[in-house]
């Protein structure tokens, strides 16, 4: 089992929480009229910001989108590391040594202050990552 086996696993694992949490924020809400009233209050909410009029929801839906474009970009790069890793394992350490601490450092966060979900989910990134770190070093 090489690095790129484990750097493959990584993208595919990403892909996965990009399509789940782009899933999600289309999704109706289900906790009944409670969530709906906050949402509600969330959209009707607006005020300046830097001369563009925005509220709550557009902070949160737009913060929402910009993850989901990174955990896409995050399973391009781990595709494009593993086709690196077959010629030159070594250079690609550094790179993946910083995205296996962002994914602990954003599993701690979800486990903080979102769900269960995806903080196993870039739990299991991150140790795929230090195992294509591993690897990498004595390929």
């Amino acid at each position: 089992m090489t690095a790129t086996l484990f750097l493959r696993i990584a993208a595919i694992l990403s892909l996965i929480n990009c399509a789940g949490h782009t899933g999600g924020m289309f999704s109706s809400p289900r906790h009944g009229a409670e969530e709906v009233a906050v949402i509600e209050t969330m959209k009707a909410h607006h005020f300046d910001v830097m001369g563009s009029v925005r509220s709550y929801w557009d902070f949160l839906f737009g913060y929402g989108l910009s993850v989901s474009i990174t955990l896409l970009v995050q399973a391009i790069l781990f595709w494009q590391l593993a086709a690196l890793a077959k010629s030159n394992p070594a250079s690609i350490r550094p790179i993946v040594a910083l995205f296996l601490f962002n994914c602990i450092g954003i599993a701690i966060i979800s486990w903080k202050y979102f769900f269960i979900g995806p903080a196993v989910t870039q739990l299991v990134v991150a140790a795929c990552l230090g195992v294509a770190f591993v690897k990498a070093g004595t390929q």
